[in-house]
């Protein structure tokens, strides 16, 4: 079976965010001052071949894990869909 994952990652809570900081501070220069606390991430998207859809979830959680996110500054979530 064929399955698509959508993941995103995103910077912990509790570090910084410099980039989300500049683009919250630009939004004052846009008149746009009432949107605040910008958080920047990544989105990906995967396709996967597996038996079921928690196997899939399985092997899209090692690849967050080992490759697609960073951990220790990063946190990540996905969801699974069948094509």
């Amino acid at each position: 079976m064929k399955f698509r994952a959508e993941i995103n990652v995103m910077p912990l809570k509790e570090l910084l965010d410099p980039q989300g900081k500049a683009v919250t501070s630009s939004m004052k220069n846009l008149n746009l001052s009432e949107i605040t606390n910008i958080r920047i991430g990544k989105h990906i998207t995967l396709e996967i071949e597996a038996s079921d859809k928690t196997t899939a979830g399985k092997k899209v959680d090692t690849a967050c894990k080992l490759l697609l996110a960073n951990q220790i500054m990063e946190n990540y979530e996905f969801e699974i869909f069948e094509i």
